[in-house]
């Protein structure tokens, strides 16, 4: 059963003639300490379930919590990176509202005193002249606790709908997150989906290259809330930044970069419709449905009044001191990006090649390959041949196929030392992903190596040559393209374990071309 709409929809383009795109998103990473933001509970993914609960993260009465330090020291290396301002004080607050995953019926947040705020991260988008920077501006980047995991029973989508009933795990209840929330972004125009995306996957490298979380949105930790308004296009002498936000809507819980493009051009193409019929956008919640990529509505947005925020009594205020902030500021690692410009120029590759690689999670892989001994140009085509098809066809990341950096940098070494062609090593790469051994295994065990015996292989091509006296005079006549077919015919002789090269040079000298 997939979710089903009679939600009408409006033309992208022409909804972008009409109205002005508004976004904001609010991004959760969950952070990889080893115990949980408020108790010593452990957070490891995939645990039995409440297997990993105390009578702080549950919530039972007396129960008192104890900021985790580890968690602090990342909010602030978050901050920084983000170019935030950080806060020299600031504490906790209850943020109040059932939920039945809550065991507390509040979560522990920050409300009006973030201990990150003002920031901004530039990101990356393909422009006419090639890559084009969009600053966002951040808001803030605060502290709170993840909730439970509700697990519906019974229905045919997994949703409370349907469900017979409901189970609650309570394992990720209290693991430290972070909420990182963008001040609403303006000027994108027609690109805002591709924006938003951007802007996610660049914050997910950040994420990834100061190691505080696995940024795996599949497993939720690292999950995105988008909000969209729109308003009418200026007219006459108005200035657009004067035209008043529209009623935002906020769709909850997207779990991947292409859902988030695809969530923000749906809503763009729903809300125009609404609009442009008379009607008014609900401020609400929707959840986003993969299979349709569609949004659902949820429930009526609330505000921050709503949530009766008030100072948490039983933690004490964050103080981070000047001398923390700034040694935290010298273990920030080399910012994605311009990692990116510094590797694309060492490798020698374009914008294009740079681009697929980095699109196809390929950078660190190909940066251990080199690193292992492979050349970036090998390195570059064995992960963005094969390897690569399959990972896009299976939705699967490159190193779930079994082959490693240091399985490309040996398969380089085979074809450079001489013992393997081209061919050959395509052989190798398809035993590496069936998973026969190392490169040198699996040319051993299929007898893969290329014909030494310059004799043998000088006898081959000279009967190739004889055979093919109309081909050979017009090679020697000056078409030496025509080389080609007595070239194929001598490594059909060898069985393909001749050095192609090898072979069109001595063609060529023997015919004088």
């Amino acid at each position: 059963m997939t979710a089903t709409t009679t939600d009408a929809v409006m033309d992208l383009d022409e909804a972008l003639e009409r109205f002005d795109p508004v976004f904001g998103l609010e991004v959760h990473v969950e952070l990889n300490t080893a115990t949980k933001m408020f108790c010593g509970c452990a957070t490891g993914f995939g645990a039995d379930p409440n297997t990993q609960v105390c009578p702080v993260c549950l919530g039972l009465p007396g129960a008192l919590p104890v900021v985790n330090a580890t968690a602090v020291e990342s909010a602030i290396r978050i901050g920084l990176a983000l170019n935030c301002e950080i806060a020299s004080w600031c504490r906790f607050a209850r943020k109040n509202y059932f939920y039945p995953d809550m065991p507390k019926n509040f979560q522990t947040s920050q409300y009006d005193e973030p201990i990150d705020f003002e920031g901004y991260l530039d990101v990356e988008v393909d422009g006419d002249d090639g890559p084009e920077t969009f600053r966002v501006a951040i808001e803030r980047a605060h502290m709170e606790e993840d909730t439970g995991k509700s697990l519906h029973v019974g229905g045919a989508t997994g949703r409370i709908q349907g469900a017979d009933h409901s189970l609650v795990d309570y394992n990720r209840a209290g693991i430290p997150l972070i909420e990182i929330v963008t001040k609403p972004i303006t000027g994108a125009g027609g690109r805002a989906p591709e924006v938003a995306k951007a802007y996610v996957s660049a914050l997910r490298d950040l994420m990834k290259a100061l190691g505080v979380s696995d940024v795996r949105m599949e497993q939720g930790s690292m999950r995105c809330d988008a909000n969209l308004s729109l308003r009418p296009r200026a007219t006459g002498s108005q200035e657009q930044a004067d035209v008043p936000l529209g009623t935002r809507t906020e769709t909850k819980n997207v779990n991947s970069l292409r859902s988030v493009e695809r969530a923000i051009r749906y809503e763009i193409g729903r809300q125009a419709a609404v609009l442009a019929a008379g009607g008014s956008i609900v401020q609400e919640t929707r959840h986003w449905h993969e299979d349709t990529g569609v949004t659902t509505s949820g429930r009526p947005k609330s505000d921050a009044d709503d949530y009766r925020y008030f100072p948490e009594p039983d933690l004490v205020p964050v103080a981070p001191s000047a001398e923390l902030v700034e040694r935290l500021r010298g273990t920030l690692p080399e910012p994605p990006a311009q990692r990116r410009h510094r590797l694309q120029s060492e490798w020698g590759y374009s914008d294009l090649e740079m681009r697929d690689v980095y699109n196809a999670g390929a950078v660190e892989l190909i940066e251990e390959s080199v690193a292992a001994g492979a050349t970036p140009a090998a390195a570059r085509k064995w992960w963005m041949g094969e390897i690569a098809r399959r990972a896009s066809a299976e939705l699967r990341p490159l190193a779930d196929f079994g082959v490693t950096a240091q399985h490309v940098a040996e398969l380089d070494g085979l074809v450079t030392s001489g013992r393997l062609n081209d061919s050959m090593a395509r052989q190798v790469m398809e035993g590496l992903l069936a998973g026969e051994g190392t490169p040198t295994e699996i040319a051993d065990a299929r007898g893969l190596q290329l014909v030494e015996d310059d004799d043998a292989l000088e006898t081959a091509v000279d009967e190739v040559i004889a055979a093919n006296p109309d081909i050979a005079d017009k090679v020697r006549g000056g078409k030496v393209q025509a080389a080609g077919a007595l070239i194929g015919q001598v490594m059909k002789a060898m069985n393909g374990q001749a050095d192609a090269g090898k072979v069109r040079r001595l063609i060529l000298d023997k015919l004088g071309a």
